[in-house]
């Protein structure tokens, strides 16, 4: 309501601070400053030592929570609360506690009082403040509290007012940006959108254990269960808009400014100086000192602007919000006209558009609500109902069409259907949804509670205010629930406040015998191995604030099980299935790296900030034993050839080369070996090939998984899945080619051969082919477990000569010739242990022979068949 008065008997009204009537000497002083200067306490204190009064709030919440303050001191028989959507007036009330715009200025009251006097110049609702400013009076005292900043427009306003400057009470000061995570306990973080409060809060309960939520769309009764979270230490944090800038007292230490801009109902704009320093007064309450700055991603604060909000220095106001009071009710139009009356003065200039005033420009042009309005009580009516506030802010045309429909009913019915009224209600109280969802309801019930306190507007309006009170306090409590539920997380505060406080010496912790850990009672996780895990209903910060605490928590845990790790039996480690880690308690506890030979690999015990070095040295030299004498046990036919030739040097290189590789080695070009020499090592367990060097005793299944583990460390590479060794050929692709190499995988053109099968068949080969090529075997493809076609390119990967026949003329008839192959014999392989070409021929002459073998003949010729036939035994 705009305050216009009924009659002259309530507060004193002047215009332009000219008194009249008989009360001209009343006192009227502003008393001015900066936050923390308790104004609003010497208000209250000048309030209840009248015989009556009137306070004004910018915000239902701080009516709400003066009224409570003040039945504290006058019981609840002496006081009223009346808001938009709320009025306690019991019968003999004599003190008010009310919103700024429902102030009952057809009281008379000794004192009246308006707080956040500098919000005059808020483009939207500032025309009220200024309405109040020029004239509410007390009939003995009126007091303005507010912002240096309205000083002097104060003085020029209201001629001859006392001005009283308040110092802060305490100190405040710049601390710069900080990270959000690192935010000192008891701080605010302000945002400016409902969705940067929420990621806000979500990220603070997942690292910091959680906030409580304050915004201007909060019931009273769910802001002051959040803030009682807040003051009551269940958490450490308080994430809200600029709400908390009006006169909202807490124990904030530090304020955060997650954005310094926000939307002002047309444009996002940069918050201004005096902005700033209304939310960042917050901190530091009483005689304690407080900070301020920013965080996220939030620039920082220039300098001469965070200068001027430590010392309170800020332009003044040029320019206050005014919209005409004397209204004429003669027609809609003519209400119109006079709501539009420019201002009196140059500093009064007219603020944005105001909802009421945009309803009733579309009301008065409808059609079906124009012609009802034809008397000056129907139009006062219907700017009544144009002044129902929009607290759902829908953006479309549904608050204009309820306030018409507010207005039809009561002009046709004289009141609203209570059918009607009660289907309103009753959609508000299903409590299911989301937080959005609730509190979009909680600004429908709002409306509803509004119209439900308009007195005459709806008979039994007792019941009615019941009833929105009900849904109100439902939807409150279940938004408080849910607001709780979704940015609290209890047991993590008080862990971070224990850790925080440096109070880990006292944290009750034990680690059951299933190795759950409990931590104040608390299960946070187990350990497995030498790790805390996180239990399953924590993420991945929840699983660091876990660390913190397991760090003090479990010191006396782990010692015990490194000392149970060191003297456990071999048989309780393992390797993991890539080989690349070894296992303790199915767990890995280190990764192998590179030693000094490919036999020797090396343990790093993996990162654990549980575990201090000297612990990390036991842990490495238990796991380096273990795996000394496994690498032992499963190549033990190679160590034991390494043993015993230690006294014959001309075996030692030999077996050197073997142990480098492993069980394998390559033989260099030219490399031969006597009947002797190959007896001698045959019974060590050597086989020399045509190309290779291998004890065929560590190409079995074990042996050979332990030797491609340590071939993939030594190549510092991951280890793919080995193959099977039942597996005789792989395709080439099968694993990467170093480690094929080394592993004894014989390069054989389209496919790998295993190593002691390939010199297998290429000794019968080439006892076969040793007078002249012979034809392919018809069994070798199944032999190597390749297709028959793809046969004669396997042959030449292995340097087998494969004459292929000529096609047969036309005119003859009989079988075909078959392939006919023959070994080389000259060849030898390279590093890889891949066969060479033989030796090319020289310029103009015959092939190079060896041994004084003859050249061999054509496969094809008549020659060769009859070789064939003279060769079979």
């Amino acid at each position: 309501m705009t305050g216009v008065p009924s009659g002259p008997g309530g507060p004193y009204r002047t215009v332009a601070g000219h008194g009249s009537g008989p009360h001209s000497d009343m006192k009227v002083r502003a008393v001015l400053g900066p936050t923390n200067t308790g104004k609003t306490h010497l208000a209250i204190e000048r309030l209840l030592a009248h015989s009556s009064g009137i306070i004004g709030f910018p915000l239902r919440l701080l009516a709400r929570e003066n009224y409570d303050r003040m039945v504290a001191r006058k019981g609840a028989h002496a006081v009223a609360l009346i808001t938009g959507e709320e009025k306690i007036v019991p019968p003999r009330a004599r003190w008010f506690s009310c919103t700024v715009e429902a102030m009952p200025l057809d009281r008379r009251v000794e004192f009246v009082a308006v707080d956040e006097i500098q919000l005059c110049a808020d483009p939207d609702r500032g025309h009220i403040f200024t309405d109040r400013l020029l004239h509410a009076r007390g009939t003995a005292e009126t007091m303005f509290l507010g912002a240096d900043t309205i000083r002097n427009l104060i003085r020029q306003l209201v001629p001859g007012i006392e001005i009283e400057h308040r110092p802060r009470l305490s100190q405040l000061a710049h601390a710069g940006a900080c990270k959000l995570t690192r935010l000192p306990p008891r701080s605010a973080i302000v945002a400016f959108s409902a969705s940067e409060v929420y990621a806000i809060a979500e990220l603070l309960r997942r690292r910091r254990g959680g906030c409580a939520i304050v915004m201007g769309q909060l019931s009273p009764r769910t802001r002051n269960a959040q803030v009682a979270l807040y003051q009551e230490k269940e958490v450490d944090y308080l994430v809200a808009t600029d709400a908390i800038g009006m006169g909202l007292n807490m124990d904030v230490n530090h304020v955060a400014f997650a954005s310094l801009s926000k939307f002002d109902g047309t444009r996002v704009r940069p918050l201004n100086a005096g902005e700033i320093a209304q939310v960042a007064g917050r901190a530091g309450r009483g005689l304690r000192d407080g900070t301020f700055g920013t965080t996220g991603t939030c620039p920082a604060l220039h300098e001469e602007l965070a200068e001027a909000v430590e010392q309170h220095r800020f332009d003044p106001l040029t320019r206050l919000s005014w919209r005409n009071s004397a209204l004429d009710f003669s027609s809609p139009e003519a209400l119109l006209r006079s709501l539009n009356h420019s201002s009196p003065r140059p500093e009064l200039t007219a603020g944005h558009e105001a909802s009421d005033m945009l309803a009733l420009a579309a009301l008065a042009g409808n059609t079906e609500i124009r012609p009802l309005v034809h008397s000056r009580a129907a139009t006062r009516l219907l700017w009544e109902s144009c002044q129902i506030p929009d607290f759902r802010k829908l953006g479309d045309d549904s608050h204009i069409r309820l306030c018409g429909r507010i207005f039809t009913h009561i002009i046709h019915d004289g009141r609203i259907p209570a059918a009607w009224m009660e289907r309103q209600i009753a959609s508000f109280f299903h409590t299911e949804g989301t937080i959005d969802s609730l509190m979009q309801r909680l600004a429908g019930i709002r409306v509803c509670s509004y119209i439900a306190s308009r007195t005459g507007w709806i008979a039994n309006a007792e019941h009615w205010q019941a009833r929105t009170r009900e849904a109100e306090d439902r939807l409150s409590d279940i938004l408080h629930e849910q607001l709780t539920a979704r940015f609290v997380d209890r047991r993590a505060t008080s862990l971070i406040r224990r850790l925080d406080e440096g109070g880990h010496d006292a944290l009750l912790s034990a680690v059951t015998a299933q190795g759950n850990v409990v931590v104040e009672g608390h299960e946070v996780g187990r350990i497995a191995g030498l790790d805390l895990i996180a239990g399953d209903h924590t993420d991945a910060d929840d699983g660091r604030l876990l660390m913190r605490a397991a760090r003090r928590a479990v010191r006396s845990e782990i010692p015990r099980r490194v000392a149970l790790l060191v003297q456990d039996e071999d048989r309780q480690f393992a390797f993991s299935a890539d080989g690349q880690h070894i296992l303790w308690q199915d767990m890995p506890i280190a990764r192998l790296q590179p030693g000094a030979d490919m036999l020797a690999p090396r343990p790093q015990v993996l990162d654990n900030p549980l575990l201090d070095n000297a612990q990390r040295e036991r842990i490495r030299n238990r796991l380096q034993a273990w795996l000394g004498r496994i690498v032992r046990e499963h190549l033990a036919p190679l160590f034991a050839v390494h043993a015993a030739v230690a006294s014959t040097p001309d075996l030692r290189g030999i077996v050197h080369r073997l142990r480098e590789g492993a069980g394998i080695a390559a033989l260099h070009r030219g490399e031969h070996y006597g009947p002797d020499m190959i007896r001698r090592l045959r019974r060590l367990g050597i086989r020399v090939g045509h190309y290779s060097l291998f004890m065929p005793a560590i190409l079995k299944e074990r042996p050979m998984q332990l030797r491609g583990w340590l071939i993939a460390i030594s190549l510092n590479m991951p280890c793919p899945p080995l193959p099977a060794m039942s597996r005789i050929t792989l395709p080439p692709d099968a694993l990467p080619t170093p480690l094929l190499d080394r592993m004894g995988w014989l390069d054989a053109g389209p496919v790998r051969i295993r190593l002691d099968i390939a010199e297998k068949f290429i000794l019968e080969l080439a006892r076969m082919t040793r007078r002249a090529p012979v034809p392919l075997p018809l069994l070798l493809a199944s032999r190597l477990g390749v297709r028959r076609e793809a046969l004669p390119a396997v042959m030449k990967g292995l340097n087998m000569r494969v004459y292929h026949p000529r096609p047969m003329p036309a005119d003859h008839y009989g079988p075909p010739a078959p392939v006919m192959v023959r070994f080389q014999p000259g060849t030898a392989p390279d590093r890889k242990g891949k066969p060479q070409p033989p030796e090319k021929r020289k310029a103009g002459g015959r092939p190079a022979l060896k041994g004084g073998m003859r050249p061999s003949r054509r496969a094809d010729s008549p020659f060769a068949a009859l070789a064939t036939l003279l060769n079979r035994p």
